[in-house]
């Protein structure tokens, strides 16, 4: 299979991923406990029109509608039978709107977590896993997707078990965590721990997707990129804000303004995909463009900066800003937290 990611890498010194999906699909009328993959078919011009939005706001990577689209999430809307239509159908719609675009624009295939435990810890073995993100992944790819974008995982058995059923197209693989829990993911990994695991499976790009918020996914990739090799490429996609609960439903609180300066310091933390997760509207993604178009890159981001233009981070992701990777502090023991060509640190005052 042809690498596109590669080369427009090679062009250019960052590229700008897509908002969210379900966020926007439900203002475009999808109910609370609805799959977003069944409108693939039931709704498809408003599919094809939340991509084609994006991709007017400037987005050169879309995903697909296709997040909960391995049979163990469709099983729980009877729709297990139907992963092969669903997700070539995701991926379809997704590469009509960027070949109309009249310039390069990507389609990641978007894979989802399962939704099971795996082994050891869950009833959900590896290699069952592995197949079906392998199901899922095939169809994306006979759909037209350029790449596989694995989101929103918590442990490291299940991003391997997608990693591997991904590898089986041949397309680039991207892979992104989401940092929600004092630094860590859910199941306990850490950024210096992903970033092993890009080194193990030789991803095109890691990174880190939802979590709770522009400040602490920016401190999360100034972490990663404190322990990758200087040539990883890294990923940011964070949550437009903090969700908030009015008039009966979920709003995030994240205006354009917050979000171009995530865009801004995303780039300073080392991060070359850029882009927003649950809460970000096209209008969002257009402003995030101006923003990175005229941005200078900066030194990383200390955690005064961070704060004081983001919002507060977790206690955990601090400590390993400040370079403590005790378990107990929040990031793994025997990490370096540097990278191997002695990458400048994190500024340690405001500048």
């Amino acid at each position: 299979m042809i690498d596109r990611l590669t080369p427009l890498l090679a062009e250019r010194p960052w590229l700008l991923a897509d908002g969210a999906t379900g966020s926007n699909l439900f203002d475009r009328g999808l109910q609370s406990g609805d799959a977003p993959e069944l409108w693939n078919t039931a709704h498809p011009d408003r599919i094809s029109g939340l991509h084609r939005a994006f991709v007017d706001a400037g987005a050169d990577i879309i995903l697909t509608n296709s997040f909960g689209g391995t049979r163990y999430r469709l099983k729980l809307h009877k729709a297990e039978h139907r992963v092969a239509e669903l997700n070539e159908t995701a991926a379809a719609l997704a590469r009509a709107e960027a070949d109309r675009a009249g310039r390069v624009v990507l389609v990641g295939g978007s894979i989802g977590p399962t939704g099971e435990i795996l082994e050891p810890l869950g009833p959900l073995g590896l290699d069952a896993a592995a197949e079906a993100f392998a199901e899922q992944a095939a169809a994306l790819a006979r759909g037209g997707a350029d790449l596989m974008w694995i989101e929103t995982m918590s442990s490291i058995e299940e991003t391997e078990a997608a990693i591997a059923g991904a590898r089986t197209t041949g397309l680039p693989i991207v892979a992104t965590l989401s940092f929600d829990t004092n630094g860590r993911t859910m199941m306990g990994v850490t950024p210096s721990e992903l970033a092993g695991l890009h080194r193990k499976h030789r991803l095109a790009a890691s990174g880190s997707n939802c979590g709770t918020g522009p400040s602490e996914l920016v401190a999360c990739i100034v972490n990663l990129a404190a322990a990758s090799d200087p040539s990883a490429i890294l990923v940011a996609k964070a949550n437009c804000g903090i969700p908030q609960f009015r008039d009966g439903e979920i709003r995030f609180d994240g205006t354009p303004e917050l979000m171009a300066e995530y865009a801004r310091l995303s780039m300073d933390s080392g991060a070359r995909i850029i882009g927003g997760c649950c809460g970000t509207t096209p209008e969002h993604l257009r402003v995030m463009r101006r923003a990175l178009e005229a941005h200078v890159r900066q030194p990383a981001p200390d955690l005064t900066t961070i704060e004081s233009e983001l919002g507060a981070i977790s206690s955990g992701a601090s400590a390993q800003l400040r370079g403590e990777f005790s378990r107990q502090a929040g990031a793994v023991g025997g990490a370096t937290g540097k990278r191997s060509t002695g990458r400048r640190s994190p500024r340690t005052e405001n500048s």
